[in-house]
């Protein structure tokens, strides 16, 4: 029995003396093989390796490991956009680590008012889709002074100069007919248009393609197409929510439908209990990997929601998850509820929210961030509402963010896009607070302006 037990502990001591001697077994894999186990890993958990050992030490300061975590954490298109826009030609000294911890520390914004080249430029509206594809600026329809619609499309080139004097071009041919209220989203290089309301009050569930062409003669054209959608499509609506998933697939929530009455469905239909309530003027936005948030809006009562939905369609599987939390808990989270904002994915994988109204119709400018990577996120098929209770969580998931710059004005109803970099963010028109006139007994007009919203970031 002695004698068993000491071979039992020359064993260990010979094992022991193994492993010091020739690390661990992780710590002896090949570089490859590390490198992919790494990209696996939370930031957190990448950090805490680099203090183990002088190899993961290494490693976790490579200019090539935090490059693929940036796109891997920002999105490649962000990534090489940043690239592009840099003025570092040596694409391998960009300070990889560095914008990975400037993004991570960021928290204010700041406004510039763009000029235009001529006289020819949008008519101040609401309610009308501005978004930003193959480099280009693309504003369709809208309502203006008197209730009316709009049926114009305008287009302006930006290139990789976010802050270049601008030149509108129209589109005069093969158009959609008027509307405010629509939704446009980008899928790749291509615009997908869904219905809208004229000034009639017809409600509309046509679906139209958009397309950016460039060619040496002309320069910058668009062209529409309408699209043969078959027999099943969504009811007829307006001031409802989309946003595309995988640039495959559009998703459309809510909005109001023939009668006034606000809608809860949501097409790619997704039948789901439970799922977010009938609202109008609320956000939809893909958040990558399949992932789409949806905030705020108008509810049946009329009453202004704060709540947060998240719509997982990893693998095909899908269904509504509600993220309840505290407005209490939030520091000036009692202005949070909003209609007619904008929620826009920039760096970082966030959500930049910007302005809207309260149930009091008072106009908003401030800038929120939503950040989902923050809640702990068991899979969604076992889950249907996760509750934020810890303040430490929630003032990670939502943050308010400082501005300086061009003070524009409080608006709701306006429109927003950002660029392929994720950094900057274009703005246009809305509802915004004009004074007292006795033609303008609500004090309301329409806006014109057109302004960009730039993340601070310190590269």
């Amino acid at each position: 029995m002695e004698e068993s037990e000491g071979s039992g502990s020359g064993n260990n001591q010979s094992y022991s003396s193994s492993s010091s001697s020739s690390g661990s077994a992780i710590s002896n894999m090949a570089q490859d093989y590390l490198f992919t186990i790494l990209l696996l890993l939370p930031i957190d958990a990448i950090l805490s390796l680099s203090m183990t050992c002088k190899r993961f030490r290494a490693l976790s300061s490579s200019h090539t490991l935090w490059r693929s975590l940036c796109k891997r954490d920002f999105g490649s298109t962000c990534v090489d956009s940043l690239l592009n826009s840099s003025n570092n030609n040596q694409h391998h000294h960009f300070p990889w680590m560095r914008l990975y911890k400037q993004v991570s520390l960021m928290d204010s914004v700041c406004c510039h008012k763009l000029l235009v080249s001529d006289l020819d430029f949008p008519a101040a509206r609401a309610s009308h889709s501005l978004n930003f594809v193959s480099d280009c600026l693309v504003l369709f329809g809208g309502g203006c002074e008197g209730g009316r619609h709009l049926d114009d499309t305008w287009v302006a080139y930006i290139g990789n100069d976010f802050r270049r004097m601008l030149k509108w071009q129209t589109v005069h041919s093969g158009i959609p007919s008027g509307r405010f209220g629509h939704t446009c989203v980008e899928m790749g290089d291509c615009l997908v248009l869904f219905g809208g309301i004229d000034d009639r009050g017809n409600r509309q569930n046509d679906t139209w393609l958009g397309h950016v062409m460039f060619s040496e003669n002309n320069g910058v054209t668009f062209s529409w197409k309408m699209l043969a959608v078959g027999n099943v499509a969504p009811p007829p609506r307006g001031a409802h929510a989309a946003c595309s998933i995988d640039e495959k697939r559009m998703i459309i929530h809510g909005g109001i439908g023939l009668n006034g009455l606000r809608l809860g469905d949501t097409w790619h239909e997704i039948v789901s209990h439970p799922s977010p309530p009938p609202r109008s003027g609320h956000t939809l936005t893909c958040i990558g990997r399949s992932r789409t948030i949806l905030f705020g809006g108008r509810g049946l009562g009329y009453e202004v929601l704060d709540d947060v939905w998240l719509l997982d369609t990893y693998q095909g599987y899908q269904k509504w998850v509600q993220i309840v939390y505290d407005l209490q808990s939030i520091p000036d989270g009692v202005s949070l509820p909003r209609v007619g904002h904008t929620a826009t994915l920039v760096l970082g994988g966030r959500l930049l929210i910007y302005g809207g109204e309260n149930s009091y119709r008072h106009r908003k400018d401030d800038f929120w961030v939503l950040d989902i990577s923050a809640i702990p996120y068991p899979p969604c098929s076992i889950t249907q509402q996760i509750t934020v209770s810890s303040k430490k969580v929630l003032t990670r998931m939502w943050k308010r963010w400082k501005s300086s710059g061009h003070a524009a004005n409080s608006r709701s109803f306006h429109r927003a896009c950002a660029d392929r970099s994720g950094c900057y963010l274009y703005v246009f028109g809305g509802m915004v607070d004009g004074f007292l006139q006795p033609a303008e007994p609500s004090g309301l007009r329409f806006d014109g302006e057109l302004f960009l919203v730039e993340l601070v970031l310190q590269l």
